[in-house]
């Protein structure tokens, strides 16, 4: 699928990006805790290991899927913890190599999703589109809970552009998961791009919005999905309404909460 195969790439990349700072850990090392609290690394891997495996079925196997959301509704608040918690007690060892296979299976199966076609999820059905930058978004930001624990520094690519969106594509939904009305208005968001980036910003709403928000990529990244405070990031906001926006921001699906999601 043309659509989905560039965000694929970068969702591979993203992926190996994350792998290379595991692969050589000694298998202590992986119950290093990481900034979300009560989760070690272990649990980022498991995390994206289980997600992967659901999205995987949700590509391959429609009915499957539907036994899955059976399941959840049984748990709705802490089904995806409990998976995490249950992968991570495997051997560093063969969790890596479950995700290494999970992850590149997914990878192979969101190219081959029909032009048109919607995949069911936990939330609304998604494009094939719209799963792989769901599941680099992810990718990146447990990422980055990893390196933290690491103490490792992970230099921004291109590849935020696509997180960057979810950013800005979720105003409404954070409004609305806060039990608040979305403003009416479209806002601008103009954001200073990574070095290495084809464009040097990266740019959506109207020029003359009243409402606007601007600063780093990279920062805005992790605002919004909350792995950062608001005040040591340069993301500044124009107007009450963006103003507002940037306190309860978060690109990733579920109710609002401490952050890390």
């Amino acid at each position: 699928m043309a659509g989905a195969a560039p965000i694929v790439a970068d969702l591979r990349a993203e992926s190996d990006e994350l792998d290379a700072l595991v692969a050589d850990l000694p298998p202590e090392t992986w119950a290093t805790p990481t900034p979300a609290e009560g989760w070690t690394i272990a649990h980022q891997i498991a995390h994206l290991l289980w997600t992967d495996r659901v999205a995987l079925i949700s590509v391959t196997d429609e009915a499957g899927f539907a036994d899955v959301l059976a399941r959840a509704a049984r748990n709705p608040t802490g089904f995806v913890d409990a998976g995490a918690e249950e992968l991570a007690a495997d051997p560093p060892e063969r969790l890596l190599a479950d995700w290494r296979t999970t992850r590149r299976a997914l990878h192979d199966a969101l190219l081959t999703v029909a032009d048109g076609r919607k995949l069911p999820w936990f939330g609304p059905p998604m494009s094939a589109a719209s799963m792989a930058t769901a599941r680099l978004m992810e990718t990146w930001a447990h990422g980055l809970d990893v390196a933290d624990a690491l103490g490792a520094v992970r230099q921004p690519t291109a590849r935020l552009r696509s997180i960057a969106h979810i950013g800005v594509r979720t105003r409404d939904f954070a409004y609305t998961v806060h039990g608040l009305n979305p403003p009416a208005e479209p806002f601008h968001v103009k954001l200073s791009a990574p070095q290495g980036s084809s464009e040097p910003e990266w740019v959506w709403g109207p020029e003359d919005a009243a409402q606007q928000v601007t600063g780093s990529a990279e920062d805005f990244c992790m605002l919004v999905t909350q792995r950062r405070p608001r005040a040591e990031l340069d993301v500044v906001a124009v107007g009450p309404d963006a103003e507002q926006w940037l306190t309860i921001a978060q690109a990733f699906a579920g109710p609002p909460g401490p952050g890390r999601g």
